[in-house]
């Protein structure tokens, strides 16, 4: 991810007199296990950190590093959970939607930004904003926001994991590999279970047998 487009989008705001840009993004959307979480991270003005990209680009080593390095430099920082309950009562879309709006109210506690990066989706919020399609990839805030959601929510994988161990979500962070769905097939879906995402999945994988 080359300087030019990393900052371009916050470059262009920066220079229009928009001192706090945040950069909002979520994970957990296609999981079938767990809340959604979101990030709204505000780095300061030309603040440029190397190796920042997509969390999906990136080891998770790579992640674990850049985190405290992330948290360190930015001048405010919001997450937003949104459980599998939740999930299962509005849809993933507007389940989404919430966690960021929740990331951005918790931010806003400390820093309120003037202008808001969202990846691919908008935000229930005053302050101007635009939808940046592969924002992540795109705009270092969005994808400084896309570490920090990633990270918490592989930590939160790890205790659902202690509770949960039989699903084996520290390996699979909840995702629709064989070897959970085989485990929901085994022992039955647990309250942590998005029960909206197993119908299908389920019907598929009992075909099978």
């Amino acid at each position: 991810m080359g300087e030019r487009k990393v900052l371009e989008y916050e470059r262009d705001l920066w220079q229009s007199g928009i001192r706090f840009v945040a950069g909002i993004d979520e994970v957990g959307r296609g999981c079938l296990f767990g809340d959604v979480v979101a990030a709204a991270v505000i780095l300061p003005e030309g603040c440029e950190i190397e190796g920042i990209n997509d969390s999906k680009k990136l080891s998770e080593k790579k992640r674990e590093e850049l985190y405290p390095i992330i948290t360190e430099r930015a001048l405010g920082i919001g997450i937003g959970c949104v459980s599998a309950s939740v999930v299962d009562s509005i849809n993933i879309k507007q389940a989404a939607r919430l966690a960021m709006k929740k990331a951005l109210e918790q931010l806003s506690e400390s820093v309120v930004p003037d202008y808001l990066l969202v990846d691919a989706e908008k935000v229930d919020s005053s302050i101007r904003q635009l939808a940046v399609i592969h924002g992540d990839a795109l705009s270092q805030s969005i994808a400084a926001a896309s570490i920090i959601a990633k990270v918490t929510r592989d930590r939160l994988c790890l205790q659902w994991d202690m509770e949960f161990p039989e699903y084996g979500i520290a390996a699979h962070k909840g995702y629709a590999t064989k070897a959970h769905r085989e485990a929901i097939l085994e022992y039955g879906a647990c309250p942590l279970h998005r029960k909206t995402f197993l119908k299908g999945l389920l019907n598929e994988q009992l075909e099978l047998f």
